[in-house]
């Protein structure tokens, strides 16, 4: 089982520096919320700077939630840059699907095997090639129908495949397939914007403090938000407050409380 203490621990001792190319509305959270869980963000997003950067980060999301052109050539230049140093990186196919130049550009960063991608279950399912894509940024699908696309997706891309919705899935397909669920979080989550796209970022940040187990480092980064999620929801009045005291315990959460998050585990055998 993966040690979900050990890899919270990991990340608040290394500091892992992550650098953001991300959707500009979700800026201001996606930092804050590196920031609470012990990591450095970086929003390095013009092409004359992404590649160095991406050389000295210890992991890079990628989301095109409201991509420029200056965007899209950071990525291409980051995502190189990662690939040639090894750093882990996290793709985030926001309204994959809707619109088609965006839809083109995620199906290149495809083919440059993230280490993790994170999307709802409609963003999942259709780049599987097994659904149509979202409505928006929201999706229209349930995480258990997609889990095969999932799975299909992992073993095409030897990505970990993170589906989020009421109980989020990570799928890594090897020499068996794992599966693990995470239950927890609040009904509010939905309505404060940025709190998925900041949850990528999260991730890139276990993948940096963990880059030989991508499967713990994902899983622990969806545990933590759980458990945040679950904490902020206690002693909140509504959306507003919800999202600062989200922040405060994303940065105040401890190993037993990440630990206790409802997570179970799934093993399934590939056959020839």
């Amino acid at each position: 089982m993966p040690d979900l203490a050990a890899a919270v621990t990991a990340v608040r001792e290394s500091n892992p520096l992550v650098q953001c190319i991300t959707n500009t509305v979700v800026q201001p959270l996606s930092a804050n919320a590196l920031l609470a869980i012990g990591a450095s963000p970086a929003m390095i997003n013009h092409e004359a700077d992404a590649a160095q950067f991406a050389r000295i980060s210890d992991g890079l999301l990628i989301n095109f939630g409201t991509a420029s052109s200056h965007n899209f050539l950071a990525a291409d230049a980051a995502i190189t840059a990662a690939r040639e140093t090894g750093t882990p990186w996290v793709l985030d196919p926001v309204s994959y699907g809707v619109i088609d130049y965006r839809t083109t550009r995620i199906k290149q960063a495809l083919t440059w095997q993230p280490t993790a991608i994170r999307g709802n279950a409609s963003e999942i399912a259709a780049l599987a090639g097994t659904g149509a894509g979202a409505r928006g940024v929201d999706s229209t699908d349930e995480v258990e129908a997609v889990l095969e696309a999932a799975i299909q997706l992992s073993h095409a891309l030897g990505s970990v495949v993170a589906v989020s919705g009421e109980v989020d899935a990570i799928v890594h397909a090897g020499e068996q397939v794992r599966i693990a669920r995470v239950s927890g979080g609040s009904d509010y989550m939905p309505l404060v914007v940025g709190t998925g796209c900041s949850l990528g970022g999260v991730v890139a940040a276990y993948l940096g403090a963990l880059p030989a187990d991508p499967f713990t480092a994902v899983v622990a980064a969806h545990a933590h938000y759980a458990a945040a999620g679950t904490r902020a929801a206690g002693t909140s009045r509504g959306p507003g407050s919800f999202a600062v005291e989200f922040l405060d315990a994303l940065h105040s959460v401890t190993a037993a409380d990440i630990t206790a998050v409802g997570v179970s585990y799934d093993t399934v055998e590939v056959t020839a």
